[in-house]
């Protein structure tokens, strides 16, 4: 295991040097402070991280919260995760996962532990961890708009979910779709609200019908439905009043394919008869399945990475100029689906 000597020798500064960027105690150049940075990550360098909190008077840990319903995040998530851990240990930082909805497991929520910070990730309208951050006083950055009442300006990493949409119905109005089915997210999520928001204004700038049958919600996460979102709402639209339906937007690919599930029971074929596009795919998934699905590439590492930058900002530990909420750019991958 690589010790300080050998960061200190690498990067040709003095111990106490690489002390000082890791402690904060005394500012250090920024060139500085990023040599010692590269060469910790090349030696896969640790700081003693009780040693520093004793010095800073910091935790030296971040939360993480995600809410999920089971056990198995799909690589969306798994890259997500990746991208705020190593992140987050560039600047020395421990991360707590907390991922157990508090309908589910009464356990304490992130901010009665001892963290510096929090990345909240899928904030809802009024959420309730956001509130309690914010009562708490402890620093946090949302991956998502902000929704609570009490609380304006909050720092935010996002897609342009409404532009995202545009996106969207152009690629398939491009192609010649007219009439679309959107599975978007669960009501409550502000990307969900965003979208959907996005997906009415792009229809209605192409002049194109927006019926209530055209857009669904996935259900709560631990409701029965929640794991086959897709399929009865595919079945049901397509067999009824929906019927000129000729694209599907699914918001991830477990909906996709549930959708597509029901395509094949109808007869239907993807994409000769139905074209289908997944919001937030495993891009090594879209790949595999049979027809390749066309999807969104939403940089999930990438948002993961900001997140943990503007808190790192918040947190005082960078310090060059951040802007309050963070755009990362999103791009159609194009398959056989559509």
């Amino acid at each position: 295991m690589a010790k300080i000597d050998d960061v200190a020798r690498l990067a040709k500064v003095s111990k106490g040097t690489v002390s000082n960027v890791f402690s904060q105690k005394r500012r250090t150049s920024k060139e500085v402070t990023e040599r010692v940075l590269s060469v910790s990550r090349q030696l896969n360098y640790v700081p003693n991280h009780i040693a520093r909190s004793l010095v800073t008077k910091k935790t030296m840990a971040i939360g993480l919260t995600i809410p999920h319903g089971n056990f198995f995040f799909s690589a969306f998530h798994n890259q997500f995760i990746n991208g705020v851990v190593l992140e987050a240990s560039y600047h020395g930082y421990r991360v707590l996962l907390d991922m157990i909805p508090t309908q589910q497991v009464k356990t304490p929520f992130l901010s009665s532990y001892p963290i510096d910070g929090a990345v909240v990730m899928s904030p809802t309208t009024d959420d309730e961890r956001i509130r309690l951050l914010h009562v708490d006083d402890i620093p946090f950055v949302t991956v998502g708009r902000v929704m609570n009442a009490d609380i304006e300006n909050a720092p935010s990493v996002d897609n342009d979910n409404e532009r995202m949409m545009h996106k969207i119905v152009r690629y398939l109005a491009d192609k010649g779709h007219r009439s679309m089915m959107f599975l978007n997210a669960n009501e409550l999520m502000t990307v969900s609200i965003d979208r959907n928001e996005g997906f009415i204004r792009a229809m209605e700038e192409r002049r194109l019908p927006v019926e209530a049958y055209m857009i669904h919600h996935k259900p709560a996460i631990l409701s029965n439905e929640y794991m086959d979102y897709g399929y009865a709402e595919t079945l049901e639209v397509l067999n009824g009043q929906g019927r000129g339906v000729t694209a599907i937007i699914a918001d991830d690919d477990r909906t996709a394919f549930s959708s597509l599930n029901a395509l094949k029971e109808l007869g239907l074929r993807v994409p000769e008869d139905v074209a289908l596009f997944v919001i937030c795919g495993d891009l090594s998934m879209m790949v595999q399945s049979n027809p390749s699905l066309t999807s969104m590439d939403l940089r999930p590492s990438e948002l993961g990475a900001q997140s943990v930058r503007l808190l790192m900002h918040k947190l005082g530990v960078l310090t060059d100029h951040f802007p309050e909420n963070i755009v990362v750019e999103s791009t159609v991958v194009e398959r056989n689906s559509c």
